[in-house]
């Protein structure tokens, strides 16, 4: 790939949530615009080789630098090397973003509720989309559904309640719910197309699933995507395409 795609930006800050989680920041060149819900690709220098990797961006459009959610992949030969970030490194990214996972697809239905369903570090692309203050105002509902293993991996929750409130400020439909797996005592810890297909997660909503209304992303794992497309199918939502229809999911895994 041609080092010319990309520009050279310093990391500002490291968060580590968990061994296995963490955020950055880093510089955001003046150059480098997106629309809340794209993906950015980073680049590491491993000898003579750029390696290269999509990460969906947590920031809002608006800021000035560009925050990122990642895991540790066991032996990658990305995370393995990005998560001993420190500020001051340098890394790689390319100059223009990347997806489709905007709400700029939706068409129809209109906009009435949105659901935003994400795993792990498919977090990051909904926390862009509610920094950007068009999502409160196109949206009466919006619930935002977070399902990791544990309650430790539950990163942003404190930063989601501040994003709701400044964003959101006014704003009487937002839900965030999370759903911890491996808790059995957690209100909800089923996996998400489990809780779709037996009604506990509009329960918790207090919102049906509605394919007059509906409008949802999906975001994480491969395996949950897949699944939950079909139990979300199976309820009489359909594939966003061409700017009609209730589904929309990321596929740069």
């Amino acid at each position: 790939m041609s080092i010319e795609k990309f520009s050279l930006e310093k990391v500002l800050s490291v968060h580590r949530w968990t061994s296995t989680l963490f955020s950055f920041t880093m510089t955001r060149p003046a150059h480098f615009k997106f629309t809340a819900g794209q993906f950015a690709r980073i680049g590491l220098k491993a000898g003579d080789d750029l390696v290269v990797r999509a990460y969906s961006i947590v920031s809002s459009p608006f800021d000035e630098t560009l925050e990122f959610f990642s895991i540790v992949v066991p032996d990658g030969a990305f995370t393995s090397n990005l998560q001993h970030l420190q500020a001051g490194d340098e890394l790689y990214l390319e100059k223009i973003p990347y997806g489709f996972l905007t709400l700029a697809r939706y068409q129809l239905p209109l906009p009435q509720d949105l659901w935003l369903l994400g795993t792990g570090t498919g977090l990051a692309p909904f926390l862009s989309m509610l920094q950007d203050f068009e999502t409160w105002h196109k949206y009466q509902q919006i619930n935002l559904v977070y399902s990791v293993r544990t309650a430790a991996e539950l990163a942003y929750a404190e930063r989601i309640e501040e994003i709701a409130a400044v964003f959101g400020e006014g704003h009487q439909g937002f839900r965030f719910i999370p759903v911890i797996t491996r808790d059995p005592h957690a209100p909800l810890h089923e996996r998400l197309p489990a809780l779709i297909g037996n009604g506990a997660l509009e329960q918790a909503a207090g919102l049906a699933l509605n394919p007059a209304s509906s409008h949802v992303m999906l975001c994480g794992n491969p395996q949950m995507v897949e699944d939950t497309k079909e139990a979300l199918k199976a309820r009489g939502l359909t594939m966003n395409r061409r700017g009609e229809g209730n589904i929309a999911v990321e596929n740069y895994w």
